[in-house]
């Protein structure tokens, strides 16, 4: 089924899911497409269309029990188990996403971090302490680690895709400043806040 499913569709659900989310914390039982829609600038149609890819939820003019939406888009998106992550790279950067406490509520926990510098090899973040990047390999396949998080120089990106994809990773959550390449199947991810705020100033110049 995912093969068959738009990208773009994909990118979306995660939204759904959070809104749900707050909706549920709201205490609303039923939501239509339309009350959905106002709330994420999404419209009623296309969010009908991005759920009929997935079956039925919803009754036309009834609107979508809350509760049971949400459990399965999470089941959906696969957030009904946790997934162990490993992060390469514990510069600042590094450390700061080390340290965020956003992922392990949503089902994702770093479960290893790995730097080159002999200085950081063996210091601790929380409850971390920092392997040496030859390791990487092992840890992957003896934590069955799906998840790969790259927060290197952009000069080093590439190499350390490589070796995460080599090792078994088969999504990778990039914050180094470059342009990566991955094989088919290999599900990559970009983060770049410099590209986000350059797209932004098109909008602010005189």
């Amino acid at each position: 089924m995912p093969n068959r499913i738009p990208e773009i569709v994909i990118l979306r659900l995660p939204m759904y899911r959070r809104a749900l989310h707050s909706l549920e914390q709201d205490n609303i039982d039923v939501v239509s497409s339309q009350e959905l829609g106002e709330r994420l600038q999404v419209t009623p149609a296309q969010i009908r269309k991005d759920l009929s890819y997935f079956g039925k939820f919803g009754k036309q003019g009834m609107g979508y029990n809350v509760k049971r939406l949400l459990a399965e888009l999470t089941r959906i998106m696969g957030l009904d188990r946790e997934w162990p992550m490993v992060l390469v790279g514990v510069g600042r950067l590094g450390t700061a996403i080390a340290s965020y406490p956003g992922f392990v509520p949503q089902g994702f926990r770093i479960v290893a971090a790995f730097d080159s510098a002999p200085q950081l090899i063996g210091r601790k973040i929380g409850s971390l302490a920092i392997l040496d990047i030859s390791e990487v390999k092992r840890t992957i396949q003896d934590k069955h680690v799906d998840i790969g998080i790259v927060a290197v120089p952009g000069s080093q990106a590439q190499r350390i895709v490589d070796m995460l994809v080599a090792s078994g990773a088969r999504a990778i959550l990039n914050y180094a400043p470059a342009t990566i390449r991955v094989p088919p199947g290999i599900h990559l991810r970009d983060i770049d806040p410099v590209l986000a705020l350059q797209s932004m100033t098109y909008y602010l110049k005189p």
